[in-house]
């Protein structure tokens, strides 16, 4: 079985390639410079060399603040690109994957998570570019799932864990947003999530299909993230240093931030039998890769 995965160098899709697949099932990642997504006959080609069973688009423009001014690329990969895979998929009878974003909803829903049917209303041009995208994915090929996801971390590219490491070990103090609401997401619990689903609907036409949502279990703010990093670190050896939170409005950037980013999985598992675990454990993981195993006599909690 050969299954297609595309934005193989970011966080996701390293995982996806460092998976332990079942035997027989083949995974071809092309660079950016050997595959244009956003090329249509490139597309095509690409399909047309081998017999792919499942294409998992993992690929998209996640620089949210840059995109409210690089309007035009932002579009062009989170909405045109999503639509060539589509079209290009539908037309051999492909399963199309395809990886979305919290950053399609408000996120003022004032508690609670949001189902993947609630309503959408993007507040930023990355929010409206990947919204449009599912737009593309859902109309283009019957044979899909669009699987949102949010605060996506892992040992690699750059990320929220790395970023808040580097600043605990530069700096006597943190400080971070703490009224954003969110679910942390290991980006190799994100890959398994993906895998499962392309390999059902590669071998079960009948297999669900729709929007889902894939992130860890539990809900934090991304102080509250900070401060579990920071004191996991120091349990292996790191330095520790406190963590204090700040509004929103202390931290003014260009593209909106949703206030609360809950995503409920409830569709996931009972399509998909997938039952993410606590983020505080995918957390732990990504810590004994990047900083080490707990120093001994210091138990995890």
């Amino acid at each position: 079985m050969d299954i297609l995965v595309l934005g193989g160098a970011g966080q996701v899709g390293t995982e996806l390639q460092a998976l332990s697949w079942p035997h027989g099932v083949r995974v071809h990642a092309p660079g950016r410079a050997d595959l244009d997504i956003t090329d249509a006959d490139a597309v095509a080609a690409a399909l047309a060399a081998r017999d792919y069973r499942a294409v998992i688009n993992t690929a998209a423009y996640t620089a949210v603040d840059k995109a409210e001014s690089d309007v035009v690329a932002a579009w062009r990969l989170n909405a045109l690109a999503p639509a060539i895979l589509a079209a290009a998929t539908a037309a051999r009878s492909i399963p199309l994957v395809h990886v979305s974003t919290d950053y399609v909803f408000a996120g003022t829903k004032p508690d609670g998570a949001y189902a993947p049917d609630a309503p959408i209303d993007p507040q930023s041009v990355y929010g409206a570019s990947k919204a449009a995208g599912e737009l593309a994915v859902r109309t283009g090929n019957p044979r899909h799932a669009v699987v949102r996801t949010a605060w996506v971390v892992s040992p690699h590219r750059g990320n929220f864990v790395k970023t808040m490491l580097r600043l605990a070990a530069e700096r006597d103090a943190l400080t971070v947003v703490d009224d954003q609401h969110g679910c942390p997401t290991s980006a190799a619990d994100l890959a398994a999530a993906l895998a499962t689903i392309a390999q059902r609907m590669a071998g079960d036409a009948d297999a669900p299909t729709g929007t889902f949502h894939c992130v860890n279990a539990g809900d934090t703010t991304w102080c509250g993230f900070a401060e579990a990093i920071v004191a996991g670190s120091a349990r292996r050896g790191g330095r520790s240093v406190p963590v204090k939170g700040i509004p929103t409005s202390a931290y003014p950037t260009p593209a909106r931030r949703p206030a609360n980013s809950r995503l409920s999985t409830d569709s996931l598992t009972a399509a998909y039998g997938i039952a993410p675990r606590a983020w505080q454990a995918a957390l732990d993981d990504i810590l004994d890769r990047l900083v080490g195993p707990v120093s001994e006599g210091v138990s995890k909690p």
